[in-house]
Parts: C-alpha cells; sequence; structure tokens
C-alpha cells in the first residue's frame, strides 16, 4: 500500500468524481482509476460504488476514509519532524482569506514569513467566511482568517485577533431623503443580503428581531465588496464592515444609519490535533507571524 494511493482514495472520496479527484492530486483520471482498483485489490473490500450522481463510498469505504485519513496525517507528521531535525520549517500552506489584504495585515505576515522561512510558501485563497471554514473542516485549506462569533469551534483551533465593527449602510439618496430614519422604516427598505450562513446574515437578522420582524431574503451578494457597489447604485441598503463603510461614505458612495452597530471577531483556525494536512511547523510558523501581527 503507498501513501499516493491513500490520497488518490481520499480525492475521490471528497470531490465524488474521478475526474476532480485527478485534479486534484494532479494526474490524470485514468491513473486516478487504476490506483484505486489497486488499493480495493490489496485491501479486498469495494470502497466505492459508481453512480449516475458520480462516486458513492460504501459502508466499507466509510469506514476506512478514516483511517486513511489518520494514516496521511501521520505521514504528514514524521515528515514534519524531520524538517524539526533539520531546523527548518519549510512547506506549501494553502490559507484562506475573507477579507482585503490592509485589513487582515497581511503584508506583515508576508514579510515576517520571507524573512525568517523563506521555505514556508503561501498559498491564499480568498472566500466568504463560511465557505473558507467549511474548507478547513475538510481539509482543503491549511489555515484560515475567518469572520467568526464562535469562542470554540470542534475539531479546530481557533484565535481571535480582533473585534470587527459592523454597521448598516444605506444608499446616499436615501439617507439624504430621510434623514432621521427610524428602525422601523429602516427595516422596510429593500436590503442587500449575505447566504444564509454567512455571519453577516446571522447580525441581520439580529436587527430585524430587534424591530420585531423576520428578515425576508431578497437581493443576495457573495462579498462585502459587492454589497457595498449594489448599495451604492441605490438597490438597497447593506451590512459592512464598518472601516469599509467609512471608505465608502468619504467617497460619496453611501452613508452610514447611526442607529446600530455590532460586532464579531477575526479570528485565525487550522484543524487541530491529528488533522493537519500539511508540515505542522509550516503552519506553526504563519501561526506565529499572524500572532505577531495582532500582537
Amino acid at each position: 500500500m503507498e501513501l499516493y494511493q491513500l490520497k488518490t482514495f481520499v480525492a475521490i472520496a471528497r470531490e465524488g468524481s474521478l475526474t476532480r479527484a485527478a485534479e486534484r492530486v494532479f494526474t490524470s483520471a485514468p491513473a486516478v482509476s487504476a490506483q484505486l482498483r489497486a488499493l480495493e485489490d490489496e485491501l479486498g473490500v469495494k470502497l466505492f460504488e459508481r453512480t449516475p450522481r458520480g462516486m458513492s463510498l460504501t459502508e466499507a469505504g466509510v469506514r476506512l476514509l478514516d483511517e486513511a485519513e489518520r494514516t496521511l496525517a501521520s505521514a504528514m507528521r514524521m515528515r514534519s519532524a524531520a524538517d524539526q531535525l533539520r531546523g527548518a520549517a519549510q512547506g506549501v500552506v494553502r490559507f484562506g482569506t475573507v477579507v482585503d489584504p490592509v485589513a487582515l495585515r497581511l503584508g506583515e505576515v508576508l514579510v515576517t514569513l520571507a524573512q525568517r522561512h523563506p521555505q514556508v510558501a503561501l498559498q491564499l485563497r480568498q472566500g466568504l467566511s463560511y465557505q473558507t471554514l467549511s474548507a478547513v473542516q475538510r481539509g482543503d485549506l491549511d489555515c484560515a482568517y475567518v469572520l467568526s462569533d464562535a469562542e470554540h469551534i470542534e475539531g479546530l483551533e481557533l484565535h481571535r485577533l480582533g473585534a470587527v465593527d459592523l454597521v448598516v449602510v444605506l444608499p446616499a439618496s436615501v439617507a439624504e431623503a430621510h434623514p432621521g430614519l427610524s428602525l422601523d422604516e429602516l427595516t422596510n427598505l429593500p436590503w442587500v443580503g449575505t447566504p444564509p450562513s454567512c455571519v453577516l446574515r446571522v447580525h441581520l437578522e439580529k436587527l430585524f428581531a430587534g424591530a420585531g420582524r423576520e428578515y425576508r431574503q431578497g437581493r443576495t451578494a457573495d462579498d462585502e465588496s459587492a454589497i457595498r457597489s449594489m448599495v451604492a447604485s441605490g438597490m438597497g441598503a447593506g451590512l459592512i464592515r464598518l472601516d469599509q463603510a467609512q471608505q465608502g461614505e468619504r467617497n460619496g458612495e453611501l452613508a452610514i444609519w447611526s442607529g446600530w452597530r455590532s460586532h464579531t471577531w477575526l479570528c485565525w483556525v487550522a484543524p487541530g490535533g491529528d488533522r493537519r494536512a500539511v508540515a505542522i511547523e509550516a503552519v506553526e510558523a504563519v501561526k506565529k507571524a499572524v500572532m505577531e501581527a495582532w500582537a
């Protein structure tokens, strides 16, 4: 049994497709199929069923998937231990981000890593917090910045870096026409919201609950820059970070409604314990650089 066969097994389980699994492990679909057959022959069990929707784990596959992931994690820890013996942190770290680089102090992190750990390379991937968090939990990302209200998330290492203020923004024309807008009037306006799993959506629903109303999803945007742009174009009110709102207000694009403010947290997260997918020392190097930037 080879480690690359286990990597292929995990990739097929995660992607549900031989073609997508091949892309994930940087090989061809026929090679992935051959590796799967070889692994099933060696184990003496069938790991997948082919269905119209793709590859579906058998009962045996479900039970063996966790073992495969633990075996791969152990192999990575051994490599990390060898790196530590050589006195070097190295490897590629898939780092998820959710907001602009300045707010994340990402420049400071990159400079520190380049100076202290030149063999650690970051692959930056941007997305919504809930998507990024799910990617860390699945093992598709090694660590990430996320916006979250949580103090603890099972299976993850989580560090709160700083509070993030959230405010309501209005199209400039609406704010000018209704300078004394009440909460009741505010919740009657058209809104630009976010997907239900987004932390901004949670706070938006709390805002509506404070007015005794239920938020009903209408226009939806996938990130804060899109919300800001849609609000500025007059499509409705929205909820974004205070620093983004202040910039938009300075540019004359929108106005901040002064009747409400909330906050969430910018956090750094990584898989805890045995679920680290890359060299532990490389992730620890990133963690130290992040913590130093936010000290």
